[in-house]
């Protein structure tokens, strides 16, 4: 199995648990790792025999800012399947989502960050 990855897509969205982030929005950055066969793209050197990335930075840019969740693992998770259900050839998807200056009461970081794969 061969992988494709795109890392560090940024993008704002609306998500969280508390009211104002639905409302002003935040910062979120987003790496795939898409588990895939790439063999007849290496021999053919063609666009249409591999997955285009462009139309997964644009499903993932249209997921994050166009829907809103509470938790950033829905968020992931969504992802994940949906990536999974437009390309047949995705046999593993790993989604990280990092949220930078999240609110936490009476703490300060730089990002909390999640991680799921199906």
């Amino acid at each position: 199995m061969e992988y494709i990855r795109l890392n560090n897509m940024v993008f704002y969205g609306y998500h969280g648990v508390i009211e104002y982030e639905k409302i002003w929005g935040a910062r979120f950055e987003v790496d795939i790792e898409l588990g895939c066969h790439l063999q007849k793209a290496m021999e053919t050197d063609r666009l249409g025999d591999t997955i285009d990335y462009e139309a997964v930075y644009n499903l993932i840019g249209e997921i994050v800012t166009m829907k809103k969740f509470y938790l950033i693992e829905a968020l992931a998770g969504e992802i994940c399947r949906q990536l999974k259900a437009k390309y047949s050839q995705i046999e593993k998807v790993r989604t990280t989502i990092r949220k930078p200056h999240a609110p936490i009461r009476g703490g300060v970081l730089d990002a909390i960050e999640v991680e799921v794969s199906l």
